[in-house]
């Protein structure tokens, strides 16, 4: 590593440490809110699962990813943009898959809140990753902090996201009349 590569990257290490950590635990407990689910009998299908349980998953294992790559012992930063260019690419292109999942669920409709939560906000963090790890080679303490608040979107993503799934089932499930009867 060289030592620029070094002297920039080093004072973010327990940034993603923490940021790294909290999306790793975030995962886990989204498989938790698929179990809920799954117990509490809650109908729908794997499209509903595709548009609004699958992409939670995606967004905290990005936030875990970017995490990984700017703690990685790297040589030289366009190698680090490079890597990041791609996440952020294949971001966009998930993205636009959770468009047409979303826009064939049969189970329920997307109102306006869960296409700015699970795809105009997705998307536009994508776009910006995207965009950062092109410019990271050049910028590369403008990109840190970029990347950084992507990072941190992409969390608050995935936790609004999770919550919101695990209240709609919660309410969902307590108002179905043979639930409280039990």
């Amino acid at each position: 590593m060289s030592a620029d590569t070094t002297s920039l990257l080093q004072p973010w290490s327990n940034f993603y440490v923490i940021v790294g950590s909290s999306a790793g635990a975030l995962t886990g407990l989204q498989f938790v809110v698929i179990a809920l689910i799954a117990q509490a009998q809650a109908t729908g299908s794997m499209l509903e699962i595709r548009a609004f349980g699958s992409p939670t998953v995606v967004h905290f294992c990005a936030a875990l990813l970017v995490s990984a790559i700017l703690s990685a012992p790297w040589h030289t930063l366009s190698n680090v943009g490079l890597v990041l260019g791609i996440c952020g690419a294949a971001g966009v292109v998930y993205a636009l898959s959770v468009i047409r999942h979303a826009s064939r669920t049969t189970g329920y409709r997307p109102d306006l809140e869960d296409w700015m939560w699970y795809v105009v906000l997705p998307l536009g963090t994508y776009v910006a990753l995207l965009v950062s790890g092109i410019e990271f080679a050049t910028y590369p303490t403008t990109s840190l902090f970029e990347i950084a608040a992507i990072s941190l979107v992409l969390l608050f993503i995935g936790i609004h996201n999770a919550w919101d799934t695990v209240t709609f089932v919660a309410v969902k499930h307590l108002s179905r009349p043979d639930v409280r009867e039990e």
